[in-house]
């Protein structure tokens, strides 16, 4: 069996590194690629894709580093649901995979992977692989433009044999024992304030890095096409089970009535704050309603990873004790 080079932009990043070591477990090459610093003030596709076709200094630096490479994943970007910075966040989480679909067209790279979130559906009852979004703050909006810009340049490279494959993988509530908001999801849920609407028996869309990064190697490993957009799988959480594995206690049931009403309190307050809160309020209704989403590509191709979410939480929450 071919064994393929891999490039890896952040990989020294929450995500990147897990991925990186999943690929050294397999003995497969990889290599890191550092990303630039960026900022844009785009706001649509057409003036997000001309921005990065202008800057050809960094296409070149890129493109270099992609020399030789089969398979890059783009795992780098700005990881900050409550930030309100917009240039900032357009530049890491839009412009530069724009710049890495670039730089893998130039360069003769197979297949380019970008690490999505699957925040840009927003509140949507069920998560799925559609290109549809619906973001809801400033780091949703960057995260959905950046996958549009994708689809924009794949579209107009539709015909070119030599054109790389691109997908989008779009992970959900990534849970890893280091990670600050897992440390926060267990104090929470070692805390009296710990609580679920309902009886807790909602799927969340909670999940580990681990299985993510396993999930990726094996997405980039795939023998045959690989769809726009890819869901991460479910692990099997629970709304109750989440918080009884971070917390070692019983959530309180809270009647559904008063929860969603809280909510819409909180996200008026929000909006009126410039969505400084945003990410923090949509953190509280997932832990609170959890969220479906659809079985999708990985199920139909029997490409499901270990559940490692039960593992990560435990251990978050002996974290707490150190």
């Amino acid at each position: 069996m071919t064994v393929h080079s891999w490039r890896v932009l952040g990989a020294t990043g929450f995500i990147g590194s897990a991925i990186t070591t999943a690929l050294q477990s397999r003995d497969i090459p990889v290599t890191p690629v550092a990303s630039p610093r960026l900022a844009s003030q785009a706001t649509t596709v057409h003036h997000l894709v001309e921005h990065a076709e202008r800057l050809e200094s960094v296409i070149d630096y890129l493109a270099e580093s992609f020399a030789g490479a089969h398979t890059v994943v783009n795992a780098a970007g700005l990881a900050a649901p409550d930030q309100t910075h917009q240039q900032s966040l357009t530049g890491a989480n839009a412009l530069l995979p724009a710049l890495v679909a670039l730089a893998a067209h130039r360069t003769g790279v197979r297949r380019v992977i970008h690490m999505s979130s699957a925040s840009v559906q927003a509140d949507a009852p069920v998560l799925d692989e559609s290109i549809r979004t619906e973001p809801f703050s400033p780091y949703s909006f960057s995260k959905a433009l950046g996958e549009s810009a994708l689809y924009r340049l794949h579209s107009d490279w539709r015909t070119e044999d030599s054109a790389p494959e691109i997908a989008v993988i779009r992970a959900t509530s990534v849970m890893g024992s280091e990670r600050r908001t897992t440390r926060m999801l267990a104090r929470f849920a070692s805390s009296p304030l710990s609580s679920v609407a309902g009886d807790g028996s909602s799927p969340t869309p909670v999940t580990s890095v681990t299985a993510l990064a396993q999930f990726t190697v094996a997405v980039g490993e795939f023998p045959r096409p690989l769809p726009p957009v890819i869901l991460q799988p479910w692990e099997g959480a629970t709304t109750a089970s989440v918080l009884r594995d971070a917390g070692r206690r019983e959530p309180l049931s809270l009647p559904a009535w008063f929860c969603r009403p809280a909510l819409a309190s909180a996200r008026f307050a929000s909006s009126v704050a410039g969505h400084r809160w945003a990410g923090l309020i949509r953190r509280l209704e997932v832990t609170w309603f959890g969220q479906r989403q659809v079985p999708g590509w990985a199920h139909e191709n029997g490409i499901l990873p270990e559940p490692h979410v039960q593992e990560v939480l435990r251990q978050a929450h002996l974290a707490l004790g150190r």
